[in-house]
C-alpha cells in the first residue's frame, strides 16, 4: 500500500472550480470537490457540484463527492433530502470498497446531524 501523503485543501472561488471541472483531472477533482463543499459560499453550488460529481468515472473522485455531502451536513446542517439520500444510499452498494467507505461515512453523518434514516441494507 503506498504512503498516504497529508495535503491541505485549497479554499478555491468558483471560477477555479470551473475550470478544474473544464479540465476533469481526477487528481485534481479529488480536492475540488472537498474545497466546494467545505469553502465554498454559494451552498447550493457546493451541493449541486456534489451531486454531479457522485456519478464521475473515476471512484475517487465519486468517493470524495459523497463525503461532500457529510461536509455539507455538518456544516449548514441541512441538504436536500430527495435528491441526495437516494445517492447515498445506491453509493452505499457502490463496487469500489472507497466509495462504500465514504457513502458510510456521509451516511453517519447525516443520520447524525440531519435525522435522516436509511433503509437497511
Amino acid at each position: 500500500m503506498p504512503d498516504l501523503v497529508y495535503r491541505e485543501i485549497p479554499k478555491l472561488t468558483i471560477a477555479e472550480i470551473n475550470t478544474a471541472l473544464d479540465r476533469n483531472n481526477p487528481e485534481e477533482m479529488l480536492e475540488v470537490v472537498i474545497s466546494a463543499a467545505l469553502f465554498c459560499e454559494d451552498r447550493s453550488f457546493a451541493e449541486d457540484l456534489c451531486v454531479r460529481l457522485s456519478s464521475h468515472p473515476h471512484f475517487n473522485v465519486r468517493g470524495n463527492a459523497i463525503l461532500g455531502f457529510a461536509h455539507i451536513a455538518r456544516i449548514d446542517k441541512r441538504l436536500d433530502e430527495a435528491t441526495i439520500k437516494p445517492i447515498i444510499q445506491l453509493a452505499l452498494l457502490d463496487e469500489h470498497e472507497f466509495v462504500r467507505g465514504q457513502a458510510n461515512a456521509a451516511k453517519d453523518d447525516v443520520e447524525h446531524y440531519l435525522g435522516w434514516r436509511f433503509r437497511a441494507k
